[in-house]
C-alpha cells in the first residue's frame, strides 16, 4: 500500500498582510448609554462585530443588559427569536482598554452627557478621538454621534482629521429608518462615501446635513418644545393634550413633553444651551418649565419622572 504524504498547507493560505478584510466587519462604540447601546444593538443585528468601550465593569454589565433588554422587546413584539438574540449578543464585546479599538474600520463616540459634569464636553469628547486614534489605523474612520458639536472643530487636534464625520443616530425611535451624516471640513469624499455606505449597511437611508450645530432635527424640536411649554404655561391646553394635538394631528411618534422625556431632560437642557451660545437666538433657550423640572432632578424616563411619570422599564404611566 503506498504511503500516505501529508503536505503542510500553511505556506498556501494568504497572510494577513494579504488578506481582503470586509468593511465594517468589526466597529467600536465609545460610550454604551442608551445611544450606544442603540449604536451597537443595530450594527450587530446586521451582522458587523461590535466592541463598546466603557468606564467599569458594572457600566459594562448595564449596558449588556440594556441591550439583552431590548431584544427581549423585539422576541416579544417583532418575532425575533432567542437564536437570534445570542447571535446578536455574541457579536458584542464590552471593554475598558482603548487597545480593543486596535482593528476596527469604524469607532463611533457616543459618550453620555452626564459623563462630561465638572468639564467641557467638546474637551472629553476631544480627548476620547485622540484616544481612538492612538490605538486604531490610520484609515479607521472616527465619528462622533453628538449633536450640537461641530466635528470640524473635534477633529482640529488629530493627525488624520481627513477621517472624521459626524452621525446621528435618532435616540427617541431605535428604529427609524433615516441617519443624519455631517462631512467636516477635513473629511474627505472617500470617508463620506464610506459612512454612507455604512448606514445602508444597517438599512437606513442617508439625511446629509451641512455642517452646524443641531443639525436638522434638534434644532427643529427644541423650538418645538420651547413652544409647547409656552403654550402650556399660558393655558392654552393641558400637557396630554398638547402632545395629543402633535400626535394625531400632525402625525409624530410622540408628542413633544413625552419625546423630552425619553430624551432626558438633562440632555434636552445641554442642547438648548449649546444652540444658544451657538446662535444667540431666544428661541433656543430652555424654557423655566424645562430647568425647573431637571433642578428638581426629574429628568424623564430615565428618572421615572419628567413631564409624566414612569414605570421601572420606562413605560410611561397614565
Amino acid at each position: 500500500m503506498a504511503e500516505i504524504v501529508v503536505e503542510p498547507i500553511e505556506k498556501y493560505a494568504l497572510n494577513k498582510r494579504k488578506r481582503v478584510k470586509t468593511l465594517f466587519s468589526k466597529i467600536g462604540v465609545v460610550g454604551c448609554g442608551k445611544e450606544g447601546q442603540s449604536i451597537a444593538r443595530i450594527a450587530a443585528w446586521h451582522g458587523m462585530e461590535v466592541v463598546f468601550i466603557e468606564l467599569s465593569l458594572d457600566k459594562i454589565e448595564s449596558a449588556i443588559h440594556g441591550i439583552s433588554r431590548e431584544l427581549d422587546h423585539r422576541i416579544e413584539n417583532w418575532g425575533l427569536t432567542l437564536s437570534e438574540k445570542k447571535a446578536i449578543l455574541g457579536r458584542i464585546k464590552g471593554s475598558m482598554d482603548y487597545k480593543d479599538l486596535v482593528d476596527c474600520d469604524f469607532v463611533i463616540e457616543a459618550i453620555r452627557s452626564d459623563e462630561a459634569t465638572g468639564e467641557r464636553s467638546i474637551d472629553v469628547r476631544k480627548q476620547i478621538f485622540r484616544s481612538i486614534e492612538a490605538v486604531v489605523d490610520k484609515d479607521t474612520i472616527i465619528a462622533t454621534n453628538a449633536t450640537t458639536i461641530v466635528i470640524s472643530e473635534l477633529a482640529s487636534e488629530l493627525v488624520h482629521r481627513d477621517r472624521c464625520v459626524s452621525l446621528h443616530f435618532f435616540v427617541t425611535s431605535a428604529e427609524a429608518r433615516i441617519i443624519e451624516v455631517v462631512k467636516g471640513l477635513y473629511t474627505t469624499d472617500e470617508v463620506y462615501s464610506k459612512v454612507c455606505t455604512f448606514v445602508k449597511l444597517i438599512n437606513r437611508d442617508v439625511i446629509p446635513v451641512e455642517e452646524s450645530a443641531g443639525l436638522v432635527s434638534v434644532r427643529l424640536y427644541v423650538t418645538l418644545l420651547n413652544e409647547a411649554c409656552e403654550a402650556l404655561m399660558e393655558g392654552i391646553a393641558t400637557l396630554e393634550d398638547i402632545d395629543k394635538t402633535m400626535v394625531i394631528g400632525l402625525g409624530m411618534r410622540f408628542g413633544p413633553f413625552h419625546t423630552a422625556d425619553i430624551i432626558g431632560l438633562n440632555k434636552v437642557v445641554k442642547w438648548m444651551d449649546n444652540l444658544f451660545d451657538e446662535f444667540g437666538e431666544s428661541k433656543y433657550k430652555p424654557s423655566p418649565l424645562i430647568k425647573r423640572l431637571v433642578r428638581a432632578k426629574r429628568l424623564g424616563a430615565q428618572s421615572g419622572e419628567g413631564f409624566y411619570k414612569y414605570d421601572m422599564n420606562g413605560k410611561r404611566i397614565n
